[in-house]
């Protein structure tokens, strides 16, 4: 007799969620990007903050919208399959499977880059399989020990943050940079180039990425309609209030960059500028906790979208489908994105980097539009003055500013995504034998299977009794 598979465990409530969303965007990269984007930006990295957060609080509101929908694990693969096409679906899950894939390997690659600097006669593979090993078995325990265990990292980095901005008031009032502690120069100058700030918004976005990873706990809340959207919006929320704040005050305590050695690493020479060696040391240590905790949100987040498309049959069910009995975690995804991060060793940082922002601009792309198809073209909510502005005018707006974003991709991170893409639609055809079969119906034949053993289970179980 087949026994019914395990499923997901309801456990997670909202601050937990939330914290995970904002461990995975890893508060402490606001040092390691600041040198760069000052350098794009001109001096207004808290600008270039804001400005990547509306386009995010925009998309915030159609993620909202679209759970309230379909709570489920799958996020922008599922609202797209949903509300528009299967196979548009699948392709949409590919491409931000390849954000989520390759994050963990970012994080791995940054942890080895501090090991590194501390222990140089280490070989630096070491850190980058020990990093995956920790990663990988703290996500297989429960989810709830995951999300107590980010926790503790999250507010560990906060800390730090907030200890960075006490001693920059001091530095800013010892007349130090600007020697101003409000100053509306980040933010605004007379002249400024418009077009440096949306293409400092493009880096800026890569800080963002997490906000929407949440999603991918939706089977794992008590109330996904209600606490999912909600985790949503203060993730972006509040990440964005950290960025910008900590962003400020760096700002205004380094007006140039010229007095970085290497501003695309700058983020240790701001630590023992600012505070000296102990709070570089202390930095350090912030540092590490922000890449684990990173590796720990994404690690989950892509094994829960795998889950979804392996329960789909669109990714081998067996597999990919799997649950623990015990755990109630997807343990085999879990040790399958393990596998594929250790490939780390093999790729540099900056192009582990240009594989994500591809991957999750198609995804918050396609969530505004789904709002636009379900509500507007299928449930035709869209007559009212009201109805308009919610479901027409909002979505196109963060359409819109996902799409000034795309202007400004790096050529690189274009060309990787457009070939994974590729990769995708090949594994389609061979899939849909060639669009001959819809995926809609492999799922329906699944759901007929799964209901002819529980029929089986129950008829069985009728006949013991008698």
């Amino acid at each position: 007799m087949k026994q019914e598979k395990a499923t997901l465990k309801r456990s997670l409530k909202l601050w937990q969620i939330v914290l995970m969303g904002v461990g995975y965007m890893t508060p402490m990269v606001v040092f390691d990007t600041f040198g760069i984007a000052s350098e794009i930006t001109k001096g207004h990295v808290p600008a270039a903050y804001i400005l990547a957060l509306i386009a995010m609080l925009l998309t915030a509101v159609s993620y909202k919208k679209m759970i309230q929908v379909y709570p489920n694990a799958g996020s922008a693969y599922t609202y797209t399959q949903k509300t528009m096409n299967y196979h548009l679906g699948f392709l949409v899950g590919w491409s931000a499977l390849m954000d989520y894939l390759f994050l963990p390997m970012v994080n791995a690659l940054i942890f080895q880059i501090y090991l590194s600097s501390l222990f140089p006669s280490v070989p630096a593979w070491i850190w980058v399989v020990s990093f995956v090993l920790i990663v990988t078995l703290l996500n297989l325990r429960s989810v709830n020990f995951t999300a107590n265990f980010n926790t503790f990292l999250v507010i560990f980095q906060i800390a730090i943050l907030v200890i960075f901005i006490l001693v920059s008031i001091k530095a800013l009032m010892n007349g130090i940079g600007s020697g101003e502690i409000f100053s509306l120069q980040p933010f605004f100058q007379t002249g400024m180039d418009s077009s440096l700030l949306i293409a400092g918004a493009t880096l800026m976005c890569f800080s963002y990425l997490g906000f929407d990873a949440v999603a991918m706990l939706s089977e794992e809340t008590a109330n996904p309609k209600k606490t999912i959207p909600r985790a949503i919006f203060l993730t972006a929320l509040i990440g964005g209030l950290m960025f910008t704040a900590t962003s400020y005050f760096m700002q205004s305590v380094f007006q140039t960059i010229e007095v970085f050695n290497a501003p695309e690493a700058a983020a240790p020479e701001i630590a023992a500028y600012v505070g000296g060696t102990l709070f570089q040391i202390i930095f350090l240590a912030g540092g590490i906790a922000g890449t684990i905790s990173s590796g720990m949100s994404s690690h989950a987040s892509v094994s829960r979208l795998l889950y979804v498309m392996g329960r789909d049959h669109i990714l081998p069910n067996k597999f990919f489908g799997y649950i623990h009995p015990k755990l109630r975690t997807p343990s085999l995804n879990i040790i399958f994105v393990g596998a594929v991060s250790t490939t780390a060793i093999f790729f540099s940082l900056a192009t582990a980097t240009s594989f994500i922002n591809f991957g999750a601009l198609i995804a918050f792309t396609f969530v505004n539009l789904s709002v636009i198809a379900h509500y507007a073209f299928r449930q035709k909510q869209h007559m009212t003055i009201k109805g308009f502005f919610t479901y027409i005018v909002m979505p196109v707006l963060g359409a819109g500013t996902i799409g000034v974003l795309w202007l400004n991709l790096e050529t690189n991170s274009f060309l990787l995504g457009i070939g994974w893409a590729v990769v995708g639609l090949i594994y389609l055809l061979y899939v849909t034998k060639g669009f001959r079969v819809s995926l809609s119906e492999i799922e329906f034949k699944e759901i007929e299977e799964n209901q002819a053993y529980i029929n089986s289970n129950k008829k069985t179980s009728i006949d013991h009794s008698i």
